[in-house]
């Protein structure tokens, strides 16, 4: 029985990135022997078992045989003669493809240290187009490394997998976790631009593919594109450490603009409510958590109200306010917030811009909801207010919080 580190631990030490968890192959070996050495079986599909003193994980050496449609079609030969090489052959890109036994000896067969030098994302056989997640790794691979370009005879082949149809095998709770995963990385503008390269953006999200080529006004927007615009908003959302419920509203806040005629263009008028009915679609079709949905609902609804807030008046900046739930909900009303600071920034030349209204609302939200709403409620019924009218009295005394945090007037 050998034991060799493979995959991304050797790449990533390799790139002088910190290396977290670490993936081993077990040569030499069967299940048998594996539990009476003491390591626990966790494997489903194939044999894995944790070590039982590190908890890391060890698979035996497999080969894997298409025999199917889609990312599940496979069955797995896993034995004592499986060798190091023809497991390392089964992986998708050279860089995933290395290994290192307990000495700190390399094993790279394919490559892949040539192309980690060269910053080149290179499929190391034809047995990549097997697996169609790898449509969607490839582009969240050259999300997460920057300067790296996809080897043309790896796109050539993705893009034929594309016309095969393979992307439209996967199911929506793998597109999920692919996508998501690549908006939490350094360049999602990365992740858009390999999966349109690729022809696979407009089939899994078509949404997001129309946005390309849609100009906008250009005093507002001087990238015009509206599709270079998302992406330099998803860029602005990764330096600033957003959250995934923040960058997936990113992604959905413009998806209007998509649909507006091109007899109208550059202007995008009423593109909110266009953008909110399809980042729900898009939402429900990804299967997206109920967090970031709504979220990115809130986002595409609001977010043009957002940015004239400092020109808003206190009943109005209220309405605000309460569209948004924000006394309900003034976490996710945060987050709207900081969603609509990026798309402000993710703008040529425009990225160090001040964003007021951010802070504008985050002073009148508190000053509005430290008003007591059950005092104030108390008072109205006890004045033989009812339904409507009481949060009427509510409504009225948050914007006379709101105009005294303003130093003005409520009207």
């Amino acid at each position: 029985m050998k034991r060799y580190i493979v995959g991304g631990a050797v790449r990533d030490a390799m790139l002088g990135r910190v290396v977290n968890d670490h993936d081993w192959v077990v040569v030499g070996s069967t299940p048998e022997e594996m539990l009476a050495a003491g390591y626990q079986a966790v494997g489903k599909d194939f044999p894995v078992f944790l070590h039982p003193e590190t908890h890391e994980e060890h698979a035996l050496a497999r080969t894997e045989r298409k025999t199917a449609p889609g990312y599940r079609g496979f069955v797995v030969h896993a034995e004592p003669s499986v060798t190091l090489e023809e497991d390392l052959q089964r992986r998708d890109l050279t860089i995933n493809a290395m290994a290192r036994d307990e000495d700190g000896r390399l094993v790279d067969p394919h490559g892949g240290a040539r192309d980690l030098e060269a910053k080149v994302l290179r499929h190391v056989s034809d047995a990549f187009a097997e697996d169609p997640v790898r449509i969607l790794r490839l582009a969240r691979f050259a999300a997460r490394f920057e300067g790296f370009t996809v080897a043309p005879e790896t796109m050539a082949l993705v893009r034929r997998m594309v016309d095969a149809g393979e992307v439209d095998a996967l199911v929506a709770e793998r597109v999920w976790q692919e996508v998501a995963t690549g908006l939490m990385e350094a360049r999602p503008s990365r992740m858009l631009q390999v999966l349109r390269e690729e022809g696979a953006l407009a089939r899994l999200m078509p949404e997001v593919d129309r946005l390309y080529g849609v100009p906008q006004p250009e005093a507002h927007h001087p990238e015009i594109d509206t599709g270079v615009h998302l992406e330099m908003v998803l860029d602005q959302a990764a330096a600033a450490n957003a959250p995934l419920t923040v960058r997936f509203a990113c992604l959905c806040h413009d998806l209007g603009k998509g649909t507006t005629p091109p007899d109208e263009w550059p202007r995008h008028i009423g593109h909110e409510g266009r953008s909110e009915e399809l980042a729900r679609a898009l939402a429900t079709r990804l299967k997206a958590p109920t967090e970031a949905t709504e979220l990115a609902a809130l986002v595409a609804r609001e977010h043009t109200n957002i940015h004239r807030a400092t020109e808003l008046r206190p009943a109005a900046l209220t309405r605000l306010l309460e569209r948004c739930d924000a006394f309900r909900r003034p976490q996710r009303f945060a987050e709207a917030l900081f969603a609509c600071e990026l798309d402000a920034r993710g703008r040529l030349g425009l990225e160090r811009r001040d964003y007021p209204s951010r802070p504008l609302l985050t002073k009148v939200f508190a000053a509005a909801a430290a008003m007591p709403t059950a005092e104030v409620a108390a008072t109205a019924i006890a004045r033989g207010a009812q339904g409507d009218e009481i949060a009427q009295a509510i409504h009225q005394a948050r914007v006379r919080a709101v105009a005294a945090a303003l130093d003005t007037d409520a009207d």
